[in-house]
């Protein structure tokens, strides 16, 4: 049976709808609360690795803040070797990145080359026609998702970028035939969401004005249902390539 290790970094970062299809399909699902001291497990063939998001990055591996991050890269590296599932989400997508060789930067407003968050929903696109992989054609139509992050993802030599926003090119990238990095979110329920819009009250304003919460259950209200089963049709399409 396969096994769903899921590596979650904070209580509002859940795994959702991941975790709603995983248990549809008989997977035995393991949470690991890196935050609260839990330990990694071993991986066993047949493993899909699941890596959640959070507000610390890469910037904090090596600090006394997030002792775990290094030993959760060290993780990923060996998910790699030994040719194990992966999909990355937010943060996890950038540990990734990371494991292979890459690394990250802030993401800048085009013209004024200053520091800005994405943050909200949007479409993401393929970034290449050429491209044949079963995710790529789940883009072929508008793809809206949500975006909460502050940084970009340099690739590393390995990786292949899948999609892309207006506002930041690296979306959805593989690395080899069994990882997957998405820097968005398809994942989110309407409590994880209304928790997040409660709590990150100062990230929100810093991108989308005084306002910025009221866009941003505004902007719920338009895409959450509508785009449930879209979202959902990816993830059983990442379970299908992985498992």
């Amino acid at each position: 049976m396969t096994r769903l290790l899921v590596l979650q970094h904070l209580e509002r970062e859940r795994p959702g709808h991941f975790l709603k299809l995983a248990e549809e399909r008989g997977f035995t699902v393991c949470t690991f609360r890196l935050d609260l001291g839990d330990s990694f497990p071993e991986l066993m063939s047949g493993d899909v690795l699941l890596v959640l998001g959070g507000p610390m990055g890469i910037r904090d591996i090596g600090t006394s803040t997030y002792p775990w991050l290094i030993d959760e890269v060290a993780f990923i590296k060996e998910a790699l070797r030994q040719g194990v599932g992966i999909i990355g989400v937010c943060l996890g997508a950038q540990l990734l990145a990371y494991a292979a060789g890459g690394d990250i930067e802030m993401l800048l407003e085009e013209l004024s080359r200053q520091p800005l968050a994405e943050i909200g929903w949007d479409n993401i696109f393929p970034h290449s026609l050429e491209n044949n992989c079963k995710l790529r054609t789940l883009l072929d139509l508008p793809f809206p998702v949500l975006h909460w992050h502050g940084d970009r993802i340099i690739l590393p030599n390995t990786a292949e970028l899948i999609a892309s926003s207006c506002r930041c090119k690296e979306q959805l990238f593989s690395i080899g035939p069994l990882a997957y990095g998405l820097q968005f979110h398809v994942e989110i329920d309407e409590e994880m969401v209304n928790t997040w819009i409660k709590e990150d009250q100062k990230f929100i304003s810093s991108v989308l004005g005084a306002d910025g919460q009221s866009i941003l259950r505004q902007q719920q209200k338009e895409f959450a249902a509508k785009t449930l089963a879209s979202r959902l049709e990816f993830i059983s399409t990442l379970f299908d390539l992985l498992s």
